[in-house]
Formats: structure tokens, sequence, C-alpha cells
């Protein structure tokens, strides 16, 4: 599985891109997403400039929601110009509620590739923000700040950084209800082990916190099993462990947990289980997510598995 498509909805309108030629002419009905695409870039057109127009539009106050797609094409730049320069429109952007900052895909730019920045001054700048989403981990960092509104929050990467999860777990987040981090691969940036996520799991943090995400882990069979005896499942309405390489292992323990029947949702797709165990899940849990059983490839007797998005 790669990243193929741009999305197509965001915040509960559907995404359209920005044109430089018609300015923000919808800003209630219409998710605009500002990017770079490869026509202009050719033409000799700057990301920035595409933004500094998106910025400057009169009926930006009235915006919502947006997505950042491509800001360079290849590996031209990070995007410290773009965080720094919706940070500096902030008065601007004060109804902002919904963010994605990274909405490209492998044909654009491989997510390993994405090269992010310190997204603290969004948090700082943005008070009304309710979700923020962000794609890519390279150059990623982030303070533990607080912030009173942001209920949706995310980070999409094919490696995470200890060092982010930190910042992360860190954070006030008063009316956080749904985190989603993809922990990724070793390969790709990922250099954390399960202890690492022991104070979000044991339910101290994020008090409104009802969907977990630990997705696209090289990790899930550890992660279900510190999960399946850990206090925060006792509160969650949907758990989230999909793209990984959740197998038997991880099934079984979560097979274990009382508290799993509380769940209104379990999402394992992309998983590694047998369907023995995939039938038991099913009968536990009020509704389950188990499409897309992989197949580990066999390399001299060896079994490996793969995370849904790496590269």
């Amino acid at each position: 599985m790669t990243i193929g498509e741009n999305l197509t909805e965001f915040a509960g309108l559907p995404v359209e891109d920005f044109r430089m030629s018609e300015g923000i002419s919808r800003p209630e009905s219409v998710c605009y997403r500002v990017r770079l695409d490869w026509d202009e870039h050719e033409a000799g057109t700057t990301f920035m400039e595409v933004l500094n127009r998106f910025l400057d539009d009169p009926n930006l106050p009235r915006v919502k929601s947006f997505v950042i797609g491509l800001w360079a094409p290849e590996m031209e730049g990070d995007a410290l110009l773009v965080v720094s320069s919706l940070a500096s429109a902030a008065d601007r952007l004060r109804n902002l509620e919904a963010l994605f900052v990274g909405d490209i895909t492998f044909e654009e730019q491989e997510i390993s590739w994405i090269q992010q920045t310190d997204i603290t001054p969004l948090f700082d700048s943005l008070p009304k923000l309710k979700t923020l989403r962000v794609r890519g981990s390279d150059g990623l960092r982030m303070a533990s700040v607080p912030h009173a509104n942001l209920r949706e929050f995310a980070l999409e990467s094919g490696g995470l950084p200890s060092h982010v999860i930190q910042a992360v777990l860190g954070c006030d987040f008063p009316a956080l209800e749904h985190l989603e981090l993809w922990l990724g691969d070793s390969g790709y940036g990922w250099d954390g082990t399960v202890e690492l996520l022991d104070p979000l799991l044991q339910g101290k943090l994020f008090p409104n916190l009802k969907y977990l995400g630990l997705r696209n882990s090289e990790i899930s069979d550890e992660i279900a099993e510190a999960i399946s005896t850990a206090p925060i499942l006792e509160r969650l309405e949907v758990l989230d462990l999909s793209m990984g390489t959740l197998g038997d292992r991880g099934a079984d323990a979560l097979l274990k947990a009382p508290a799993l029947a509380k769940l209104k949702k379990l999402d394992v797709h992309h998983h590694y289980i047998s369907d023995d165990r995939v039938r038991q899940l099913g009968n536990s849990v009020k509704e389950l997510n188990a499409g897309d059983k992989q197949e580990p490839d066999d390399w001299g007797g060896e079994q490996h598995r793969y995370v849904a998005v790496a590269e």
C-alpha cells in the first residue's frame, strides 16, 4: 500500500485545488488545497507565490479548513516557510478549525522524502484549531505544548522518531478525542520501543481520548500485548492497530482482554492474523475491520512482515 491519491474530502468539505486566478470564491463550501503542481513549477511559479496569494485573499478570515499539498517538487525544501507563513497570518486565520500539512502522494514525493519542520508555531498561533494532521517525519519536530481546543491530532509517517512521540505525550490537550500516530518502520525513522508508549497506555493523558490509532507499526504484536492489559483500553471507543504487522500473537493478547468487548470498533486492516483468530475477534467486538490480510515473505526460512506505508 502507498498513498496514491490526494484527499477528496477534509473536515466535511470537498477538497479542491486553490487557483490564483480564482481566489477564495467559496470559503464555506470548499476546502482548498494549496499546492504547487509540476506544470506551475516548470513555468517558474513558486509555492510561496501560491501560498501568499491564498493568505492575502480578503476571504481568508471566512476559511475554517484548508490543506497544504506539495510545496516543493522532489526534495527542494522543507516546510519551514510554510509553517512560519501560516503563523504570521494568524490574525487572518483566526477562524481556522482544521488543517492538513502534507497532502502529498507517492508520485509527488514518497512519504519518507517529505521534509517537515518544527510544527510548534501552528499550536501557538491557531487557538481555534480542532483538527491537525501532518504527513511526513523527516525533520519533524515539536515542543510539548498546551492547546485548549484540539480534538484530533494525527502524524502520518513511514517512521516516527521517538523524540516526536515524547513531545506529543508531553502535550496538554484536554479536548483531544482522536490521537493517531503512524509509528512506521525502523528503516525509515522509527527508533522507539513499546515502552515509549507507556505514559499513554497508562490512561492518565488526554482525558477525553476516545480513538487511539497506533498504526503502521512494525511492532504491532508488542503494542497489542501492552494495550491488552493497559488502563487506556477501558475508556477507548475505537482502537486502531491497522496498517502494521499484527499477527496471532497480538490477536491472542487482545482476545484475553476483558475490556475488548467495550470497544465500539477494532480496526486491524492490513494484518497477518490467521482466519481463526479473525473470527474470534469478530465475535468479541461490536465492529471489526480486518480486511487486507497479508502473507509474510519467506527469506531462507525466516518470515518477514511489512508495514503498509514506509518509503
